[in-house]
Order: C-alpha cells, then structure tokens, then sequence
C-alpha cells in the first residue's frame, strides 16, 4: 500500500493513484475519503474501479448514498457510498453493506464509520487554493496534495 502523502498535478495521476492503490485491496478492506467537493474523491474512485475490474462507470453515488460495482474479473465488489447526507454511524449502518465481502469506499465517512469497524484506511485529499496550472487553452488544473494513513489493527503490519 503507497501509505503517506502524495502530490498530484492532475486528474490523470488522481485516476493512477486510485489504480495503484487497488492493486492492495481485497474484500473487507474500507477506505475513508475525505477532501472538499471538487477534491478529486470520484476521480480516485474511478480509478480505484478500473483497478479493481469492476462494471463502470463509476460516479458519484450522491443521489443513492450507496452503490455497487460488481466485479467483472471475479474479485471483490466495490461499494461507493456518499456519507454526506448520513447522520453518523447508525445511518451508515443502516445501508446493510457487505463490508466483509466488498472493497468498500466511503466518502465523506469521517467519524461515522469508528464506531463499527476497528481498520480502515483514510485517505484525505487538499485541494489548495489559488494554486493552479495551466494545461491547455483556457484549463486550470489544481495540483493535490492525497495523505493514505492506516488505521487499525488489519494494517499494523
């Protein structure tokens, strides 16, 4: 797992780290995104799907709270789930996810997924402001700045 902080320039290599990072992933792994909107949340989802094989596309689930993605290779499922709009835990809960036979991301799942789970990985996205590149004609791109912390006994080692 590519644990620590990452400077990304664009959502290109946004998509890539999602892809790495699936390369580490099996069932009941949980990931914890966090960033402001705009952060680039969905684009590593994306790309945490194409690594994982699974049916795409992959979007924000922000009108459905949850939604999964077989896997189209035989591996573990990937349920997205936009915590935004969830009281905490119990609202959480209360979507019945198969957290042991999914990847399971959760955005937006700061402090409302501790109280049932004891490992996760969070992984916080900052989108600095007023910092910008130019690509293109008229495209600014804001380079990232992606932090992947374990948490819990599943990733001591």
């Amino acid at each position: 797992m590519e644990f620590g902080e990452h400077r990304i320039a664009t959502p290109e290599a946004m998509h890539e780290l999602g892809m790495r990072v699936a390369r580490d992933l099996e069932a009941g792994d949980l990931l914890v995104l966090t960033g402001p909107l705009g952060a680039g949340k969905t684009t590593f989802t994306r790309g945490l799907g194409e690594g994982l094989g699974v049916r795409r596309p992959v979007t924000s689930p922000t009108f459905v709270l949850a939604r999964t993605h077989p896997s189209l290779v035989g591996g573990a499922p990937l349920v997205h789930v936009d915590a935004y709009r969830l009281d905490g835990a119990m609202a959480l809960d209360d979507l019945d996810i198969d957290f042991a036979g999914s990847v399971v991301v959760v955005e937006w799942g700061r402090g409302k997924v501790d109280e049932f789970v004891d490992s996760w990985i969070d992984i916080e996205i900052e989108r600095p402001e007023g910092v910008a590149v130019a690509e293109g004609d008229d495209d600014l791109i804001e380079p990232r700045v992606v932090r992947i912390l374990p948490h819990g006994p599943a990733w001591e080692n």
